[in-house]
């Protein structure tokens, strides 16, 4: 399960892209916490740190303890935007997590028993259709990701989300019963033909001819 992290804030006095842009010219990177029946506070990161939490991966499934000039916010990251050319952090925005908040969040899957599955060992290749799941839980217990097992699986076969056991507490948000892998076979392959059996003619000689 996720755990808490730190990192610290500052709150800054002004919006609109004047500020953020002054904000950004001194290394740190504007941002919002919003949410939880509290109104928004405007704050402003480190941009190293940001950049690193951010390239680090998991950063939007991750709950942080961001503490802000000396008071302490339990948030979640809801979004973040990179700079359409160079891709470092130009804004963040994190939601505020009340008691016992339940939030969605998109968890990767891991494929596991790939190095056993028959279809991967006749050749066949895995089809990741979703790469995560958008799951409901409790901020408290969001899982690090989803394990989906092929290890029984052959060429041709296909799981589904109503296939797999979900993380305990968790629930997915999806509506219908998407593809979430498959075992693809090589190109070309085919299934070879089934031949009459080798003995098939001499046993028809061998018959005795029908009396008249």
């Amino acid at each position: 399960m996720a755990a808490i992290n730190q990192m610290s804030a500052t709150v800054r006095a002004n919006g609109g892209k004047g500020a953020a842009r002054a904000e950004r010219r001194l290394g740190r990177v504007p941002g919002v916490i919003y949410g939880d029946k509290k109104s928004p506070v405007l704050i402003s990161l480190d941009y190293k740190t940001l950049h690193q939490r951010i390239y680090a991966g998991h950063f939007l499934s991750t709950v942080f303890e961001l503490e802000v000039d000396g008071q302490k916010h339990r948030v979640i990251p809801r979004d973040y935007q990179l700079d359409p050319v160079k891709d470092f952090p130009i804004h963040v925005d994190f939601l505020r997590l009340g008691v016992g908040a339940e939030i969605t969040v998109d968890i990767p899957i891991h494929v596991k028993g790939a190095d056993v599955s028959p279809g991967v060992k006749r050749g066949g290749a895995i089809n990741l259709v979703e790469h995560s799941i958008t799951l409901l839980c409790k901020a408290d217990s969001i899982p690090e990701a989803v394990d989906i097992d092929v290890s029984e699986l052959n060429l041709g076969s296909s799981i589904h989300l109503n296939d797999i056991v979900l993380p305990a507490g968790a629930r997915a948000t999806a509506k219908d019963n998407p593809t979430l892998l498959s075992i693809v076979a090589p190109s070309g392959f085919a299934e070879p033909e089934e031949t009459p059996a080798a003995d098939a003619p001499a046993a028809a000689a061998a018959a005795p001819a029908a009396k008249k």
